[in-house]
């Protein structure tokens, strides 16, 4: 064979193989999900020469516009289930069973009013003692065990420009112990179910408070004698922005980077004093 009849092959080969390939045309028909119902359609107006012949068997009319997504900063709708009449559940969105009937055990007692250590106290930047949330769970498991309380939601989630709120009812043993709203604020919409698990700690720690839990993060005096003895204030630098600010820290604690500590500004010096109160709107 020669090379010209190769050459020629060789080009209606590529020609076939060009042929089967889809055209931008049909590519873009294609990227639309709706090639075979478009094909159908082609095919209905080659057989009748009409495209009205064709509307019974095709819907030609416009879609309907999808609804918007819906935001999260306009509420999550979440409100409680209603219970029927007929029900013998507790309704705990409404009820107050149980509350004061009678006290809790000795020994539960002893738990829920146990002196807090002092290694379970932490110091935020703005010189506001806290005991971590988890550690409040950690204290009603050892009371009434795991399964023994819980959290009732009393409303909705309320989501406000820079703030989720709901309120919580503390169920132990089977029976209401209190009731508190939680709060969390947050920055991006994103943030919104992040911020709803914070809303829900924020309100345990408040129904703690009528068990009696960490109460001495509420008291003035012990705020001042544990800062004295365990915090600092300090003045710390950004390491990348060279700014300066106020840094109240633990004694034992270190710094993380991005800060670095440029000069102990004051120790002890009680700066949490109003800490107990700023606690209890965390």
């Amino acid at each position: 064979m020669s090379g010209t009849e190769k050459d020629k092959q060789a080009d209606a080969k590529v020609e076939v193989e060009g042929d089967d390939e889809p055209d931008e045309w049909d590519k873009r028909i294609f990227s639309t999900g709706c090639s075979d119902e478009n094909a159908s359609l082609n095919n209905c107006f080659f057989e009748k020469k009409d495209w009205r012949a064709c509307k019974g068997e095709h819907d030609l009319s416009p879609a309907p516009a999808s609804e918007p997504l819906r935001s999260l900063t306009d509420g999550l709708a979440d409100p409680p289930p209603v219970l029927g009449e007929h029900e013998k559940q507790v309704d705990w969105t409404r009820s107050f069973h149980g509350l004061s009937a009678t006290p809790f055990t000795p020994d539960q007692a002893a738990i829920l009013q146990a002196d807090l250590s002092h290694d379970d106290i932490e110091i935020k930047p703005d010189g506001i003692i806290y005991l971590p949330e988890i550690k409040y769970r950690r204290i009603l498991n050892k009371a009434f065990g795991p399964g023994g309380w819980g959290l009732a939601p009393r409303g909705e989630t309320i989501v406000t420009g820079k703030v989720v709120t709901r309120e919580y009812g503390l169920v132990c043993g089977g029976r209401l112990v209190s009731i508190a709203r939680g709060e969390q604020q947050y920055f991006d919409p994103d943030g919104i179910p992040t911020a709803t698990e914070g809303c829900k700690s924020n309100a345990l720690m408040r129904c703690c408070k009528d068990l009696g839990i960490a109460s001495e993060l509420w008291d003035p005096r012990y705020i001042k004698r544990f800062m004295k003895s365990a915090g600092k204030e300090c003045v710390v630098e950004h390491v990348v922005t060279k700014k300066r600010r106020k840094h109240w820290m633990r004694k034992d604690d270190e710094l993380r980077y991005p800060l670095k500590e440029v000069g102990v500004q004051q120790q002890g010096a009680g700066g949490a004093g109003a800490g107990g109160s700023g606690q209890a709107r965390r």
